[in-house]
């Protein structure tokens, strides 16, 4: 496929996200033969967008159309010294490019695309000293983002942008019921891929690869799932659970952590999701694993809806968030977040957390999570919850693991970190009722 047309599909998708859409929206109306190539596209010029914007702005004052500034935007992007995607085209390839982009969708903007990108070649390394002064330029983020994580992580923050702005490892999790970590890399080393053992079931790819390209995908052998979203299921279960024990997987799409779940322990678990689309998705996780549970498309927040009246042994409630803990997975979200979603979202995940903790019997186990990394979604969070409920404390045996940032020392499993690998940003926060 032309790359002209890629940029256009990527211009295309830009735009969108600044309409205030979600990327994965936008690529499932993306043809099927341009999705991959656009996905790759998008995601870079996301991870660089402030930079870029900040670009078009100094070379072009007065704003062009909307599809043309979110082309000159795109080329901008990729153009960006550094760039590793946009590195794989000579940069006056990309020019030129660009312009038959423009030709195609707005062509009496041609010669002024054509000229911005020239001049932004020619002058690039005194325009990358200037618009980089401004830190949303210098570190891709707003700025009402970048103040917050100063404000949580005065010795991290920098770290976690940029985490956010690197490419994520593509981590497995290998079937407990099926193998082991340490086997499934034998596998893949049969098939000519290399993987390196980094939790009790997870395995990291050295290099990202497609599903059907892993053996034993399509059987159930193994998934994909981060190493940190991995500590859900063990801590749920901590020393063990009874066989059918009842466990609650609040907020449950799109079924990584259920699978996990049952694939470590026999359980009777209720998977819950206010979305029934999403719901589908638990569905098709747990049939190809060859797992099975109750399913129900509901409001957690509303119990009299849905629960039977009997209590539930543990409870896994993957909160719903900011996902600032996974903006390299998705790095539209810093774009599409507003300073106003993070007290909403606290508010949300407050008022599920005090409607289901009455559901859990004494002495049962619920493990909050989210995958985040502002504290408000966290450690304050739960802090609040726990001065409602009066001497509730914390589990300190096995410690709550608690923020998890985006670092290479930052497993939480205590597995020696690779270089230049590092899990997904997440909280955990292990509670167990007190007996009467």
């Amino acid at each position: 496929m032309p790359l002209s047309t890629l940029l256009g599909h990527t211009a295309t998708a830009l735009q969108a996200v600044r309409a205030g859409r979600s990327l994965n929206d936008v690529l499932d109306r993306c043809p099927p033969a341009a999705r991959p190539g656009t996905q790759a596209l998008t995601f870079q010029v996301l991870r660089r967008l402030g930079s870029a914007q900040a670009a078009r702005r100094f070379l072009a004052p007065k704003a062009p159309p909307p599809a043309v500034d979110a082309l000159l935007t795109t080329a901008l992007a990729l153009l960006w010294p550094g760039d590793s995607t946009g590195a794989q085209y000579a940069p006056h390839t990309l020019v030129n490019q660009a312009v038959e982009a423009a030709k195609q969708s707005a062509k009496a903007s041609a010669p002024f695309v054509n000229a911005v990108l020239r001049r932004f070649l020619r002058d690039m390394a005194a325009v990358v000293e200037a618009v980089e002064r401004d830190p949303v330029a210098a570190l891709n983020h707003p700025q009402w983002w970048i103040e917050r994580l100063r404000a949580d992580w005065p010795a991290a923050w920098r770290d976690v942008l940029a985490a956010d702005n690197d490419h994520p490892p593509m981590t497995l999790r290998v079937n407990a019921r099926r193998s082991t970590a340490a086997a499934y890399v034998e596998r893949l080393a049969a098939a000519g891929l290399a993987g390196t053992v980094v939790g009790p079931h997870a395995v990291r790819l050295a290099r990202p690869a497609p599903v059907n390209e892993l053996p034993g995908f399509t059987d159930g052998d193994v998934s994909v799932q981060d190493a940190a979203a991995q500590l859900a299921a063990p801590l749920v279960i901590g020393d063990g659970l009874p066989p059918g024990a009842r466990v609650l997987d609040a907020c449950a799409a799109p079924g990584g952590k259920t699978a996990h779940l049952l694939e470590l322990a026999d359980l009777d678990v209720l998977a819950l999701d206010s979305d029934p689309e999403r719901l589908r998705r638990v569905d098709d996780t747990l049939g190809r694993l060859g797992l099975s549970a109750r399913t129900a498309a509901a409001d957690a927040r509303t119990p009299d809806t849905w629960w039977d009246g009997r209590p539930f042994d543990a409870i896994l409630l993957d909160a719903p968030c900011s996902a600032s803990g996974i903006v390299r997975r998705h790095p539209d979200v810093r774009w599409l977040r507003r300073p106003t979603d993070i007290p909403a979202l606290a508010g949300t995940q407050a008022a599920i957390l005090d409607a289901l903790w009455p559901l859990l019997k004494p002495g049962g186990r619920l493990v909050y999570c989210t995958c985040s990394v502002f504290k408000a979604e966290g450690e304050a969070g739960i802090d609040a919850f726990l001065q409602r409920q009066g001497g509730l404390s914390l589990v300190g045996r096995p410690p709550s693991p608690g923020h998890l940032l985006p670092r290479p020392d930052n497993h939480g499993d205590g597995a020696a970190p690779e270089s230049g690998a590092s899990p997904d940003g997440f909280y955990y926060a292990l509670l167990t009722k007190p007996l009467p």
